[in-house]
């Protein structure tokens, strides 16, 4: 299993998790972004540059994804992806996305593009927060130990 990170919009604190992660249970972290990554030195963490364009770390992303890897995206299509691949996602705020729950939430986005096109203010997503950096801590302590415990 891999982890692989949707960078260019990754809290610096989810990436310091996931850094940290990385180093304990010796798996590989690859983030993959359209600009340059600073990365800890660690055989266990690297990082993709992609060229600028909609989307192109995300159709990298698809491309390196196996069943059973963990994304780490807020992106819905994405998730919608990977899902589809046998793959698992998880938000930064640490919610899963499924594929009981991924329909609803394509469709929530879905509906929320058409409102801002037609001029109506949507607001956006809270700030991300600690709160939000240790619900997705507790998730992904508690995905590692599921896959300690299952037999590779």
């Amino acid at each position: 299993m891999q982890v692989l990170v949707d960078a260019d919009a990754c809290p610096a604190a989810i990436k310091e998790i996931l850094f940290r992660a990385a180093k304990r249970e010796e798996m590989m972290v690859t983030l993959v972004a359209n600009q340059f990554l600073r990365t800890p030195p660690s055989p266990f963490v690297r990082s993709i540059q992609v060229p600028s364009g909609f989307d192109v770390a995300d159709a990298r992303i698809v491309e390196m994804v196996e069943a059973g890897d963990l994304v780490i995206t807020a992106d819905i299509p994405l998730a919608a992806a990977v899902i589809e691949m046998g793959g698992r996602a998880l938000d930064p705020r640490g919610s899963w996305f499924t594929p009981e729950n991924i329909k609803e939430r394509l469709s929530v986005r879905d509906m929320m593009d058409q409102l801002r096109t037609a001029g109506i203010e949507t607001g956006g997503p809270a700030p991300f927060s600690p709160r939000d950096s240790k619900a997705f801590a507790g998730e992904l302590d508690r995905f590692l130990a599921r896959q300690r415990k299952s037999p590779r």
